[in-house]
């Protein structure tokens, strides 16, 4: 049987230009490091305050506040009680030199300090974000990508808000046409606000919210009002040929001018909308999509309703006095309680 091999301990090779004395000073210069990296982890207690001058400003913080909300950044490992990382040199009043903007480092203490990503407007996020990935701080660093990609997305793509349109109200005078022609105002708060007279035409407004909202002489020409709530606006004269208004509610509208000028909606999709007790005499509703709306009680005096496709349409306790329903489908319609007889001469089909 073989004798059992006797394990060895490889030497290193001594480098060119190398001598034992040599590598003896380096062992003890390492050994003077370490000494140092222990001796300033113990000169750092958490609560301890320390100044930072930054770019030539000085911010007065605590080390618990730069290790305690992203411990594996730079900041937490120069000033962290295991001395993972020396801090910098210190200028003539103590305050540990950082060679970075103040204008961007401020946002980021603020941060270490209570947890909120606070920036002014004049402050630039790209700034502050080359700030956060020099630092080290990776949740700031998702935060700002966030915003920044916010706030560079299209602005044709972004829904105007109330705030947003109360402004251009204020600024415009009233004798100057506001227009909101193709505007994208889907799911805003415009509720109780005053738009006479202003341009709608192609808007998108879907699901917002126009309740007791003066829109009366407004162009709402193809506008989508789908799901838009409407309930007791003022419509009186608008113009909303062929608009979308697709289960919306239009709950106690009114649509009547006392003037005698009609309210055009023709061609416009009403289909499953809510216009009970609506007042909508003289309203011009030809060729209209009225499937399945609700137009209980509803004031419907002289109004034109030729040709509209009025299938399973609730019309109970609605006057249809002078009404012009010729050619309408009424299929399954509810025709009960009506005020006004319907006649043959309105020749409903």
């Amino acid at each position: 049987m073989p004798p059992a091999a006797v394990p060895t301990t490889a030497v290193l090779p001594y480098e060119k230009n190398q001598n034992p004395s040599s590598t003896s000073e380096h062992s003890s210069n390492n050994s003077a490091l370490k000494s140092a990296v222990a001796e300033t982890s113990k000169a750092f207690p958490s609560s301890k305050w320390v100044k930072l001058n930054v770019g030539g400003k000085i911010f007065l913080t605590t080390i618990w506040t730069l290790v305690s909300k992203e411990p594996e950044s730079m900041l937490a490992r120069m000033f962290s009680q295991d001395g993972a990382m020396l801090p910098s040199n210190q200028d003539e009043q103590g305050a540990y030199l950082i060679d970075r903007s103040p204008h961007y480092f401020e946002p980021i203490i603020n941060y270490l300090r209570h947890g909120q990503l606070i920036v002014d407007p004049n402050v630039s996020l790209e700034g502050v974000l080359e700030e956060a990935k020099f630092f080290g701080l990776e949740c700031l660093v998702s935060q700002l990508e966030s915003q920044i990609m916010q706030a560079n997305q299209p602005l044709d793509n972004v829904p105007l808000t109330r705030r947003d349109v109360i402004k251009a109200l204020i600024q415009t005078s009233h004798l100057t046409e506001l227009r909101f022609q193709g505007v994208n105002l889907a799911g805003a708060d415009l509720r109780k606000l005053d738009f006479r007279n202003i341009n709608f035409k192609y808007a998108c407004m879907q699901r917002c919210n126009l309740s007791h909202a003066n829109l009366t002489y407004c162009c709402l020409e193809r506008t989508d009002l789908a799901f838009a709530n409407l309930e007791c606006s003022q419509l009186v004269s608008v113009k909303g040929l062929c608009a979308n208004m697709e289960g919306a509610n239009l709950r106690g509208c009114n649509f009547e001018d006392p003037s005698g000028l009609r309210t055009n909606l023709e061609g416009v999709n009403l289909k499953g909308a809510c216009l009970e007790s609506s007042n909508m005499a003289g309203v011009n509703l030809r060729v209209a999509n009225l499937k399945d709306a609700n137009m209980k009680n509803c004031n419907l005096r002289a109004a034109v309703l030729a040709g509209a496709d009025l299938e399973r349409c609730n019309l109970s306790g609605s006057d249809l006095q002078e009404a012009n329903l010729r050619g309408a489908n009424l299929k399954d319609a509810e025709l009960t309680l009506m005020v006004t007889p319907l006649h043959m001469s309105q020749a409903i089909r």
